[in-house]
């Protein structure tokens, strides 16, 4: 097992090749990685989360439209870390994915995390309980909101984790719990020798279990703070909602530029160089990306602008959202409609 030093700032890798298709049609032309969270791409509060704690070395898988997440992140200086891409030509799942970037990660243990989620995660405490434990895996875990959505991994008392789809119940505890994985874990370098090369190959179904039949180590962090999988049209409007309301604490500076024209019911964001009709509504729960253009009597409620967006005098938005670029027209309605251009 590898022995940390104190104060030793594991590498990290963010999973961000996969394609949103529950996000589709707005992941059409942008990736993932790209979709704004408050004015800013998800990938850019992942990143800010990990040089918050100290992580500085790491590599990002892409696969769908990679060239306009590169272009816009670069070596990662203006972001405070040094990026290294991993690009699969061929979508190589979630060990496939790690495995690739191998050269990258290999040496010591490391961090994983999931490009579509926000959180508040505390990643120092989780290396620490990493380390303590001299665990093989630590996977971040919390309580699911039903049990229809935890995942099938279960741990006993001590927080071991013994049970995972895949593998047999023999020598299983009667009292386990079953537990919702958040997409974040620490690994071992050893974990290479389990995936084969330039094949798709599953962490959950294809590694963990054999990991878990071979009785390594393996243990559950429990994550109490914010977490959302920002995987559905849904999920993104409820974490505008929450993040609005300062639910999580941490994330990225904000620049609002809430204009003196309009009426505003916050709370709102509202980004550079938006014309805003003085007639026109906005919020609660509104969120404007840069240049859109409100004309007069226009409502937005619980809904999000791209950059670019405009809505036309009359129109009505609400538990919508609205892709870059795209045009509503005068006395136009739409509720719980997602556009793109």
């Amino acid at each position: 097992m590898v022995q940390f030093c104190k104060g030793h700032l594991l590498k990290a890798m963010i999973l961000a090749a996969g394609f949103g298709t529950r996000l589709k049609p707005l992941t059409d032309t942008v990736p993932k990685p790209m979709v704004p969270i408050l004015n800013r791409p998800i990938l850019e509060h992942t990143i800010h989360l990990l040089r918050t704690h100290g992580i500085h070395d790491i590599t990002v898988n892409l696969h769908h439209l990679p060239e306009i997440i590169k272009n816009h992140f670069g070596d990662g200086k203006d972001f405070g870390v040094n990026l290294h891409w991993s690009h699969e030509p061929e979508i190589l799942g979630t060990a496939g994915g790690i495995k690739k970037a191998q050269e990258f990660l290999n040496g010591e243990a490391f961090l994983v995390i999931n490009s579509d989620v926000v959180t508040d995660c505390d990643l120092s405490k989780v290396i620490a309980f990493h380390k303590a434990k001299g665990s093989a895996l630590t996977l971040v875990v919390r309580q699911g909101d039903s049990p229809e959505q935890c995942d099938p991994i279960e741990v006993d008392a001590d927080d071991r984790i013994v049970h995972m789809v895949g593998t047999s119940s023999k020598n299983k505890p009667d009292d386990t719990t079953r537990i919702l994985f958040t997409g974040i874990q620490v690994m071992e370098p050893e974990i290479f020798d389990r995936i084969p090369e330039n094949k798709f190959f599953g962490t959950t179904t294809d590694v963990f279990p054999g990991m878990l039949a071979d009785a390594l180590p393996m243990f559950a962090y429990w994550h109490h703070g914010y977490w959302k999988d920002v995987g559905t049209i849904q999920s993104y409007l409820d974490v505008h909602k929450d993040l609005l309301d300062e639910r999580m604490e941490g994330g990225p500076p904000i620049e609002n530029n809430n204009p003196s024209n309009g009426h505003l019911t916050q709370p709102v964001l509202v980004g550079k160089n938006c014309k805003i009709a003085d007639t026109a509504t906005i919020g609660p729960y509104a969120v404007l990306g840069d240049n859109c253009t409100i004309g007069n009597h226009a409502v937005i409620e619980h809904s999000i602008c791209w950059q670019g967006v405009t809505l036309g005098k009359n129109s009505y938005a609400n538990q919508s959202i609205l892709g870059n670029g795209v045009t509503v027209k005068d006395k136009q309605i739409l509720d719980k409609k997602t556009l793109a251009q």
